[in-house]
């Protein structure tokens, strides 16, 4: 670690991922989104015990996709669910984590616990029409660890952000997935410039948890 200018400047692994000022962030894992990865039950088991080693040492952010009411969806947001679902015409789109739907629900591999916090978001960044930010600068929060669904959208999105904002953004290269796999290699590649990356091996390692 280094100063300079009265700012810490966090160089190590193990200084960035200080479990004092370090949250997890297990991003959509939600059964709509898993049934579609191409590496299913080795993403949710690696998520699984990142996330049970670390619960207890630093707080731990589920989020979920709570979209808007159809009449107050963009026109863009349209057009990327056409392109999700493959359809030319919207009327044919399928209700898409609909409150109370199966897929909806997280697997019960890494279902929340108590002590968790879970976020409804609308968009495919963390930050955006949530209170995140605002609890992590409450609680000293100097480096977000993101897990979850898909690499190349909201990991990557919320991942960028964090780091404009200031924050310290970690990647858990082997509990980030998507159902398309080369968006998602072309994406950790892309982030191995724009965040730190590091297996959950490698992270938990470091983090030394209980």
């Amino acid at each position: 670690m280094k100063t300079w200018k009265d700012v810490e400047i966090l160089e190590t692994l193990g200084e960035i991922l200080n479990p004092s000022h370090t949250a997890l962030v297990v991003w959509d894992v939600q059964e709509g989104l898993v049934q579609r990865i191409f590496n299913r039950e080795e993403f949710l088991s690696r998520v699984a015990r990142l996330a049970g080693s670390l619960r207890g040492t630093v707080p731990v952010f589920y989020t979920l996709i709570a979209p808007l009411p159809p009449e107050l969806l963009s026109g863009w947001n349209y057009l990327s669910q056409m392109r999700m679902f493959d359809v030319t015409d919207p009327a044919k789109l399928p209700a898409f984590m609909a409150p109370g739907s199966p897929e909806r629900e997280i697997p019960e591999a890494v279902r929340p616990e108590p002590g968790d916090f879970v976020l409804d978001k609308a968009t495919a960044n963390i930050f955006l029409g949530t209170n995140f930010e605002l609890m992590l600068r409450n609680r000293g929060i100097r480096t977000i660890l993101f897990t979850g669904i898909a690499t190349e959208v909201g990991i990557e999105h919320s991942a960028r952000d964090a780091a404009a904002r200031g924050f310290y953004p970690v990647i858990a290269t082997d509990c980030v997935s998507s159902p398309d796999r080369e968006a998602h290699e072309r994406s950790l590649a892309a982030l191995r410039n724009l965040a730190v990356t590091a297996s959950s091996e490698e992270i938990l390692a470091q983090m030394k948890p209980r």
